[in-house]
């Protein structure tokens, strides 16, 4: 029997390598997917629709907002980000993990109406190396870099709320603590009770 799949939500300022560890995570460990969020921001270069965001017009997004189809919502750099929850639901009803990278704002609405979720914040090992980061991508103007260290400093101030910190110095370093996290939330005494039930109550039978 499968369990109710766990959900965590990974938060990270810009830069600071959620994204190649979260699809490094996925890559190597089973039952384990991540939300497509919805999006009004433009596509980046190499962004697939329906593989990293749905990306769709504000009027839509405020109709789906209107029509409560949203686990969490946010806006953020003037567009609005939004994790749909009938998606996430059934994802966890059929004993599949679930990953929402969302930030901070979306974490604590989702942590109100959930307080099984697990949280976990990614930090970069220094400032500067993230600005570093920001600046390596080539595609943002100073102006842009400086604004996104600014609000990324802002995004960082909230890493208390969350239940683990991951410092993403060495990748796989990091990526280690992450499974590790993951292992750890499949063994707890919840989880193993429905997932090894049979072999549980033949243990403690008293039939000989």
């Amino acid at each position: 029997m499968n369990a109710q799949g766990t959900l965590y939500i990974i938060t990270a300022a810009s830069g600071t390598g959620k994204t190649s560890l979260v699809k490094e995570l996925l890559a190597t460990t089973q039952q384990l997917q991540v939300s497509i969020s919805h999006t009004t921001r433009l596509p980046r270069p190499a962004e697939i629709e329906g593989m990293h965001y749905h990306f769709t017009d504000k009027a839509s997004f405020e109709q789906l907002i209107a029509d409560g189809a949203f686990f969490e919502y946010a806006e953020v750099f003037g567009n609005y980000y939004g994790t749909s929850q009938q998606a996430v639901e059934n994802l966890l009803n059929q004993g599949i993990d679930v990953i929402l990278e969302i930030d901070w704002q979306g974490a604590l609405q989702i942590k109100q109406q959930r307080p099984d979720v697990v949280m976990i914040f990614i930090l970069p090992p220094s400032r500067d190396a993230l600005h570093n980061r920001l600046s390596a991508r080539g595609q943002d103007s100073l102006e842009v870099i400086q604004t996104r260290l600014s609000g990324a400093v802002t995004e960082m101030k909230n890493y208390h709320h969350f239940d683990y910190i991951v410092i993403n110095d060495d990748f796989n370093e990091a990526l280690k603590d992450l499974q590790c996290i993951i292992k750890a939330q499949r063994l707890t005494l919840a989880k193993q009770q429905v997932r090894h039930a049979h072999t549980i109550n033949s243990l403690l039978s008293d039939e000989s």
